[in-house]
């Protein structure tokens, strides 16, 4: 199984933990993403003519949405990994795998403008970015008082890889994880699974603070 993969890149990343997580092992092709446009030559775009990465291979299978490749790895590796079952879960999973796309536009495109200048009007991506947050924030609290610590269920899920990265380096692009309490816990339980792997740029600064408690008034 072949990942075309940026080091740098979040949507790479969360490709690479989802196999990590779940035990699969990746073949991975390096892709000169930045300076030199690779994903945009003509070995790629013959693979994706959408011009994107990160890319999949299986054989004859090619995937070129991270969200489908989270969903891949985890049906055939480690099924629990795509939710409990109930329809309940199902749709959660699903909103938030929807949900990330949202993250990927707005924190991913402040991140991509203040770290390799891409256009774009970075006062309107950090205000979507923080919009985004806020509605994550309330989803993860309203998950807490039904004692669920992830987003669709007691356990991690594919929506949780899809959500991981982009939230983590939000800092990147000029918007702070502080006012949020309940995504650094959440942030924190991701960190703590077995075989959860780093990328560069996703410090543990946070976790040298004290734990964030939800409903303290914490700004």
């Amino acid at each position: 199984m072949k990942l075309y993969d940026y080091i740098l890149s979040p949507s790479c990343y969360k490709v690479r933990l989802m196999a990590a997580l779940t035990g699969v092992k990746l073949d991975i092709r390096p892709v000169d993403f930045h300076p030199g446009a690779e994903h945009r030559g003509l070995e790629l775009m013959a693979i994706n003519p959408a011009g994107s990465i990160p890319i999949l291979k299986d054989g004859e299978l090619i995937l070129t949405e991270s969200s489908s490749m989270l969903v891949y790895l985890a049906a055939r590796s480690a099924p629990e990994w795509l939710g409990g079952g109930t329809a309940e879960e199902a749709a959660r999973v699903q909103q938030w795998l929807s949900f990330s796309h949202r993250l990927t536009a707005s924190l991913g495109g402040a991140r991509l403008h203040e770290m390799l200048l891409r256009p774009g009007d970075i006062a309107v991506l950090q205000a979507q970015g923080i919009t985004a947050l806020r509605e994550l924030e309330a989803g993860l609290v309203e998950q807490k008082l039904r004692g669920m610590p992830f987003l669709a269920s007691r356990h991690p899920t594919v929506a949780d890889i899809a959500c991981f990265p982009y939230v983590a380096l939000a800092p990147d692009g000029g918007v702070s994880l502080d006012p949020y309490p309940a995504i650094r816990l959440w942030s924190r339980a991701i960190r703590a699974l077995n075989a959860f792997i780093e990328m560069p740029g996703i410090h543990r600064l946070h976790e040298l603070k004290p734990e964030p408690q939800i409903g303290s008034g914490e700004e």
